[in-house]
């Protein structure tokens, strides 16, 4: 996950580099993109990211110039780029079949929009080198497409969107047409070199892995609209609704009513669980909330009641606690995650992780367990 600071992330607000004013789109009566807005920093990895058909690749293309908005603006670098065409647009996109012209050699493909600008031959070959060294490819230049791995086409599209010295860079599924290991080492290789040209790139995808390892910021969208903006760890941590919670990687989801709030905690009730949470002001008594909590913030320990006043605080006891049965478990090597058939009836996905090389402790399908989670690992939900 990429939560390291970035200053283009800071910056976006106070100086962005392309903003997007109440942008939107129709086709035939249907609103694909629905009044967004959105400021984006120099030098900022932006993701937009959202299932098939809630708009992300429409407003990749608008900002392409494939397609016109039905209204709003994008301004960039200070200047409305609406009405310019797409190939006077200082942008360029890189698509996920990659596009390369299968008759040209790498080379050939790298050079062949520098060539279409009528560069001096001398500058397109300075030009070509350096983007194919950037990408570790100098060696391959006289090779055709088909005589490269995935991964390589992947760096020469790369390097032929860069030639150029774009000042957008638009990746459209950039990795997805590459297997599952290949994509996660070059999701790194990716973001070295965009941030090595220092380029600004608005990224789609459906892949949350690769949206929260690559990106600045991510945008989270859902039937045409933006419902959530943040970095990676903003994002999976604090979701500000249901859906983005529910969206980004796996959660569990209570309903619940709010029957207190005292100076400094809550408490909410479901139908699973006493919840008592810190430090809440979000909604009043009586008001119908979701609780949201992450499988790896629950504990698990056999159903034994000395054990459990080990592990809950006096003040929570019988708060944030439930009990089950294992149900199925599944062990991926750095986690174990178990489903976990409540008394309520509700199904709780907890995720284990296997430290210890030799772990001491073992849960069995069919084990009667106790699971308990701090009130701060709550996140509650309004909408």
């Amino acid at each position: 996950m990429n939560t390291a600071p970035h200053a283009a992330a800071a910056d976006a607000a106070s100086a962005p580099f392309l903003q997007i004013h109440n942008l939107a789109k129709d086709f035939d009566g249907v609103r694909a993109v629905d009044d967004i807005s959105l400021a984006i920093g120099k030098g900022e990895i932006f993701a937009l990211l959202g299932s098939s058909g809630c708009g992300k690749s429409t407003l990749l293309r608008m900002l392409a110039g494939f397609e016109s908005p039905s209204a709003g603006q994008i301004v960039l670098d200070g200047r409305d780029i609406v009405a310019v065409p797409p190939y006077e647009r200082p942008i360029n996109m890189m698509f996920q079949s990659y596009a390369l012209f299968p008759h040209l050699s790498v080379w050939d493909n790298v050079a062949f929009g520098l060539r279409r600008d009528g560069l001096p031959k001398d500058e397109v070959a300075e030009q070509v080198e350096k983007m194919l060294a950037l990408v570790q490819l100098g060696g391959l230049g006289a090779r055709l497409p088909h005589q490269l791995s995935g991964g390589q086409q992947q760096r020469v599209a790369l390097a032929r969107s860069l030639a150029k010295r774009p000042q957008l860079l638009l990746l459209d599924e950039p990795l997805g047409a590459l297997d599952k290991k290949l994509r996660e080492r070059t999701q790194i290789e990716l973001v070295n070199i965009i941030e090595q040209v220092g380029v600004t790139c608005v990224m789609v995808t459906h892949d949350q892995d690769e949206a929260m390892s690559m990106a600045t910021r991510i945008g989270v969208m859902s039937e045409g609209r933006i419902l959530q903006v943040g970095a990676p760890d903003q994002i999976y941590e604090t979701p500000n609704c249901r859906f983005v919670a529910d969206f980004i990687g796996s959660v569990n989801l209570f309903d619940g009513r709010v029957e207190s709030c005292e100076p400094g905690h809550a408490v909410i009730e479901s139908p699973e669980a006493r919840n008592f949470i810190p430090a809440f002001t979000g909604a009043p008594v009586g008001a119908q909330v979701s609780l949201a909590l992450r499988p790896e913030k629950i504990a698990l320990q056999l159903d034994n009641a000395e054990l459990q006043k080990q592990h809950v605080s006096a003040a929570e006891y019988g708060s944030n606690c439930v009990r089950g049965a294992i149900e199925a478990l599944a062990y991926l090597g750095n986690e174990t995650h178990y489903h976990v058939r409540l008394d309520s009836g509700m199904v709780l996905k907890v995720a284990r992780t296997n430290a210890a090389r030799h772990d001491s402790v073992h849960f069995e399908r069919g084990q009667r367990v106790f699971a308990s989670w701090e009130g701060a690992d709550l996140v509650v939900l309004t909408s």
